[in-house]
């Protein structure tokens, strides 16, 4: 069956939560002891009914606020589609969950509480998926019943939202009034909006079509492991352990070695013990070469004619995520690409984006945390990348800090 992976995002209070645990309760896939412990817990609250909400935002901090901090995994399924969603919060100081949580999906919901209109956080959330190569959006206009469902209401955010989207990189925005407290337009059609004649929520996540977030095209195998079993019946094996990132790799093809340059010839592809035909992406996979090539953990096995130039000067979108310590130019840190890691100094900060306007602001010192900018990275050794529009496996990177080791900045790679 067909997957889709999908992210909720917007600013606080926007009913991120609440449409997940709707969809989930209406489309008959809410378990019933996640609902009884909802139940439980919007009783002691001394709330009426069952706050859908409590279904995702499952931290306690998260209840106590009435905020969504963690980005939060649900799966389910109807007859015609799996889905995975990743409710990422929308409180500007979690903006990193928020592309953690989106980096893997094909579709954004993009949640607008329809008495606000289209805010910062609407536009930041819109402009990062953007970014991260998420092609189709859903504008999900909440809280109509906030305004005796509206149509002009509707088509006003609409046109604030389009006025946006106009300069976004989207293949297409779908805007569909809800209420996700009461059900409106979320799994079935709304009879208090006969004005509106697109599909329900569900109906269009089931049919839409996106492309996969694969690439099909050019081979990519980074290794992260080498297996030599040291008993007697494998002595000779040499394995090269990882998943495929790109393309596909058969028995016999002739493949090149980054940042190497050597060659030699598939010998075998094996899953779980079992030799395969083939291996494509997302496959995590052992591979045999039939000659004797020095190849290690961050090395990267290709096809030749069909390679990434490796480079150690990198231009990349970088969205800060550190709030102890701003992006300055001469900042060193450590880069980690697919399953290489290497020191890196950043050279230069181009400028930083307005997430309101969109405009560059070229005058730019430092990237302060939730900051979006561009900057130039030189690296201690040369990286195999693709730009990220190309591959998002092998177009991104994160850069974590030397010393606390924390993850201070997401990029994605220009081309």
């Amino acid at each position: 069956m067909d997957l889709l992976r999908f992210s909720t995002a917007g600013s606080v209070d926007d009913g991120k939560s609440t449409l997940i645990g709707r969809l989930l309760f209406d489309s008959k896939n809410l378990f019933e002891d996640q609902l009884q412990a909802a139940e439980r817990v919007t009783k002691r609250r001394g709330q009426e009914g069952v706050d859908l909400a409590l279904v995702t935002d499952g931290l306690r901090a998260e209840r106590e606020q009435g905020i969504t901090i963690d980005v939060a995994y649900r799966y389910f399924a109807t007859p015609r589609r799996k889905f995975i969603i990743a409710d990422t919060p929308g409180h500007i100081q979690y903006t990193r969950n928020m592309v953690t949580g989106a980096s893997m999906t094909s579709l954004a919901v993009v949640l607008v509480d329809v008495r606000n209109g289209v805010v910062e956080q609407t536009c930041r959330h819109a402009f990062i998926s953007s970014l991260l190569g998420i092609r189709h959006l859903v504008v999900a206009v909440n809280k109509m019943d906030l305004v005796d469902h509206s149509e002009e209401a509707f088509r006003k955010v609409e046109d604030e939202m389009d006025a946006f989207a106009s300069r976004l990189d989207v293949a297409a925005i779908t805007y569909i009034p809800i209420s996700a407290l009461h059900g409106d337009n979320v799994v079935t059609r709304s009879k208090h909006m006969p004005w509106y004649e697109g599909p329900s929520m569900l109906y269009h996540l089931e049919n839409v079509r996106v492309g996969s977030d694969l690439n099909t095209t050019d081979a990519r195998f980074p290794v992260q492991y080498v297996i030599r079993p040291q008993t007697k019946e494998h002595h000779d094996f040499r394995g090269y352990a990882g998943r495929v990132s790109g393309g596909v790799f058969r028995p016999g093809d002739r493949v090149r070695v980054l940042p190497s340059g050597f060659e030699s010839t598939v010998e075998s592809v094996q899953s779980a013990g079992r030799n395969l035909e083939e291996a494509f992406a997302p496959l995590s996979v052992v591979m045999q070469l039939a000659d004797d090539i020095d190849i290690s953990r961050g090395d990267l096995i290709c096809k030749p004619g069909n390679q990434p130039e490796p480079s150690q000067d990198l231009d990349v979108m970088l969205c800060w995520f550190s709030g102890a310590k701003p992006l300055k130019r001469g900042a060193k840190l450590v880069a980690r690409h697919t399953t290489r890691e290497v020191q890196c100094l950043v050279e230069e900060l181009t400028y930083t984006v307005d997430v309101n306007t969109l405009h560059r602001n070229e005058e730019v010192s430092e990237l302060r945390m939730n900051d979006i900018g561009r900057v130039k990275v030189r690296t201690s050794e040369p990286l195999c990348v693709d730009a990220y529009r190309r591959s998002r496996a092998t177009g991104s990177l994160i850069l974590v800090d030397p010393f606390t080791h924390e993850t201070v900045g997401a990029g994605m790679v220009r081309g």
